[in-house]
């Protein structure tokens, strides 16, 4: 008896020190810069970028997000966006693609992510689900004209994707993903997501293994990096900590979150996007509870999504096709 609690309490000993080990050592390194990601941005014009404004949240924070009213020569307002960047952006990064959907007749809102930009602390929020709490709270304080559509580019569409699969997926009418993150285990998903991301695995499966246990003291800990240059480092997010990487991204069971869907979803990515394996996405969405448009752009890579003339005519093109039902 003796000797087997002596050797139970030498693996819980031994556990205890990997875990102490993991979260010590075991972050992510920063990977080289994706001049493919992050040269794109380097030559736009943002002369005519609207400034930030400011709603309150829950907890007692105010958070960033800019304001395109549409345009004035569009006598019927065609309702809303809201648009949420990809990962480590912020809301600038979306500015000619807001700009272009007030051209077009909507009002378009550029968040700000909670962690990301001007909103709180870069990199870190305080629990998982205070991105959805965010989002209700903008909707109350802004009250975006309906019908509202909630797009989502990158990581931005994932988080998308899990509001769509939570139990309060009538805030948005429409939801728009382009090119989306889906899930590490996702058929879609590259390894390192080609380059863009650096993982700190022993790290990440140690907070994760806490967290179930209910301890959530080292969850502020970065567990991801991407791979942001020097230059443009100090305007964006470079490190997720476990908290915001679990929050900003689809729940981890993705195909239960797809089958839980059930408003109108449309998906668009680029054929030649680096980051994600896009001719998955149609089969990947066929999980959905129902019907969802999946369109590949010729020609177009990642960043090009949101910044390719043509691919934002499409993008526009997809948002009012919503609508068509709206108007029989």
């Amino acid at each position: 008896m003796k000797i087997a609690v002596g050797l139970l309490l030498l693996v819980i000993i031994g556990l205890l020190g990997t875990i102490a080990l993991s979260l010590i050592f075991g972050g992510p390194s920063q990977p080289p810069a994706m001049t493919g990601i992050n040269g794109p941005f380097k030559t736009l014009d943002n002369r005519d970028l609207p400034e930030l404004s400011h709603y309150p949240a829950r907890d007692g924070s105010r958070l960033a997000y800019r304001h395109y009213p549409a345009s004035s020569n569009d006598a019927s307002p065609r309702g809303s966006v809201v648009l949420l960047h990809g990962s480590a952006g912020n809301s600038r990064s979306l500015h000619t693609l807001a700009r272009a959907y007030a051209d077009a007749g909507f009002s378009a809102y550029s968040l700000d992510v909670r962690g990301h930009g001007a909103s709180r602390d870069r990199g870190d929020i305080a629990y998982i689900g205070q991105l959805e709490d965010d989002l209700q709270d903008f909707i109350d304080a802004v009250g975006p004209a309906t019908p509202r559509t909630l797009v989502g580019f990158s990581s931005g569409g994932g988080f998308a994707l899990r509001v769509a699969g939570s139990q309060h997926p009538q805030r948005f009418a429409h939801y728009l993903l382009l090119a989306p993150f889906i899930s590490q285990e996702a058929p879609t998903y590259r390894p390192d997501s080609g380059g863009w991301t650096s993982v700190g695995l022993p790290r990440y499966i140690s907070l994760a293994l806490l967290d179930r246990l209910g301890i959530d003291t080292f969850n502020h800990l970065p567990v991801m990096r991407y791979a942001v240059d020097d230059e443009a480092a100090p305007s964006l997010t470079p490190a997720y900590s476990f908290t915001l990487a679990q929050n900003y991204r689809p729940r981890p069971d993705y195909l239960a979150t797809l089958e839980a869907v059930d408003r109108p979803m449309r998906v668009l990515a680029g054929r030649d996007d680096q980051i994600f394996r896009t001719e998955h996405f149609a089969p990947v969405f066929q999980h959905a509870g129902h019907e969802v448009p999946v369109k590949l752009l010729p020609g177009i890579d990642h960043i090009g999504l949101i910044l390719d003339p043509g691919a934002i005519d499409a993008i526009i093109a997809e948002t009012q096709a919503f609508l068509a039902p709206d108007k029989e």
